[in-house]
């Protein structure tokens, strides 16, 4: 009986501890953001048909009111915790997005999500397959009663000089490449179409593990398709042009020269 007439105690006490955080503030600032950030947790990705386990690192933010001294840092947490182990995609990151500026009573917001994935690639000859990792991350935002989600990916592809395969009699300088997309999605895009706009853009897409005979393809393969860096992004940029599920974007390249100490870089953007 004692034990129970602690515990009534302590939850009575509980009812009177202040809420410093919704008092009034009266220096008459409004704080843009305000939140948590790099915040490591576990995150189900859906990935076309299938959903893939992989690690999360979390931003999450709302607008803070003038009149509002402070925001409720645990309730960003409480949100995270509620997502489970339900998969994730465009669709239910929007709607869980909206539910956390709810829980804040927020009207703007922004939240981040940082990960790697995977895809399972078959080699272009041996038809071996493994699996290449991917940087993708998301952002959800909502400014002036729009809510907006973003997805970005960095792809590594190989690039092929045209100029050097032109001047030399023999081979020509190639290396890898990075090919970064953020995109506004307007509807669903699985990670593997965007992706998949990068490897096809490039002189040659990369696999993890590879044979000799696919190594010889692949050497061939970038010759026969050399690529500058403003072919590359141009490219790119045509195939994220004639997608209608896709609003505002960039594309970024960045080539790490085999013959320069120094990369090759380009951008285009659609705003």
């Amino acid at each position: 009986m004692n034990q129970m007439s602690d515990v009534k105690s302590a939850l009575k006490d509980t009812l009177h501890i202040p809420d410093t955080q919704s008092e009034r503030d009266e220096r008459h600032l409004a704080i843009q953001r305000v939140g948590v950030k790099d915040v490591r947790y576990p995150l189900t990705l859906r990935t076309g048909k299938t959903s893939q386990p992989t690690i999360g690192v979390w931003d999450m933010a709302v607008a803070l009111p003038a009149e509002q001294k402070g925001t409720h840092m645990s309730r960003f947490l409480a949100w995270l915790d509620a997502l489970g182990s339900e998969p994730l995609d465009v669709v239910t990151l929007r709607t869980h997005f909206i539910a956390m500026l709810e829980k804040l009573h927020a009207t703007e917001g922004r939240v981040e999500v940082r990960f790697p994935f995977f895809i399972r690639k078959r080699a272009p000859v041996s038809g071996l397959e493994s699996l290449l990792d991917y940087q993708g991350s998301w952002v959800a935002e909502a400014v002036n009663g729009q809510t907006t989600v973003w997805s970005q990916v960095l792809v590594p592809v190989k690039s092929l000089c045209p100029c050097s395969k032109e001047i030399s009699d023999y081979g020509a300088h190639n290396q890898r490449s990075h090919v970064t997309i953020r995109a506004e999605l307007l509807q669903d895009v699985d990670w593997s179409e965007l992706v998949r706009f990068a490897e096809e853009s490039a002189s040659s897409e990369i696999w993890p593990m590879l044979k000799r005979a696919d190594e010889k393809w692949v050497t061939e393969r970038a010759y026969e398709n050399p690529k500058f860096v403003e072919d590359l992004v141009r490219d790119v940029a045509l195939r994220l042009n004639a997608d209608a599920r896709l609003g505002r974007y960039s594309v970024d390249v960045e080539n790490f020269e085999s013959i320069h100490n120094h990369s090759a870089y380009a951008r285009i953007e659609r705003n």
